[in-house]
């Protein structure tokens, strides 16, 4: 049976876009596979905790030396990459926050990368690949070629890199100038940011194609 990670991270409730994003991916993959299963975090409203000289050491220590504080940390983090390691697709929504991850997503990150559970330190390949991985990313303002900000979006840029030992892999779909509608000065960029959006939207319901009944 499929079964589908989404995982939603920005603080702004129910004006986000990247969790409107997320909950069309998640309609959209649930009506191609009515028969499967989701589990749902919330980074936003629910933050793991920050990886700590306690859960640092634990990642360099033998278990059977554990400190319970290691432990904790150690057993934080098998549970999350089991959480990984059950689904066939992970979508997570990531929106850009002072230029990066917000730091909930970071610290997710951090607490999955642990040898022997994501990926293999003898040989160092990831053993979390083989699955689908969609990140809706949310920006702000504009990013693109030519802009005075080009390059300024160092979560998208940054992702691939912080997972790339545990062999996930993201498939982006992003949309941008999100606050022209609420930002006076940003007015002009309403209709190029409707465009980003609605080009976002088109490419999370082409992911999946329900299956024929």
């Amino acid at each position: 049976m499929s079964h589908l990670l989404h995982i939603d991270s920005s603080i702004r409730g129910e004006h986000s876009v990247s969790r409107r994003l997320t909950a069309r991916a998640a309609a959209a993959w649930r009506a191609a596979n009515p028969h499967g299963t989701i589990s749902y975090r919330d980074l936003g409203k629910q933050p793991l905790p920050h990886l700590d000289e306690a859960g640092g050491l634990a990642r360099m220590t033998p278990l059977d030396q554990h400190t319970p504080e290691q432990r904790r940390s150690w057993e934080l983090t098998e549970g999350l990459v089991a959480e990984v390691k059950r689904a066939d697709t992970v979508l997570l929504g990531l929106p850009l926050y002072n230029y990066g991850a917000p730091s909930s997503v970071k610290t997710w990150v951090d607490l999955l990368i642990a040898p022997g559970l994501s990926y293999d330190p003898e040989t160092g390949a990831g053993l979390l690949g083989e699955r689908e991985f969609i990140v809706l990313t949310s920006r702000g303002g504009g990013y693109g070629s030519g802009t005075p900000r080009e390059g300024w979006d160092h979560a998208e840029s940054w992702l691939p890199h912080g997972l790339s030992m545990t062999g996930l892999a993201p498939r982006f779909i992003a949309t941008e100038l999100t606050l022209a509608p609420t930002v006076p000065a940003m007015a002009e960029l309403v209709p190029s940011h409707q465009e980003s959006l609605a080009a976002a939207e088109r490419a999370i319901d082409e992911l999946w194609v329900p299956a024929a009944v």
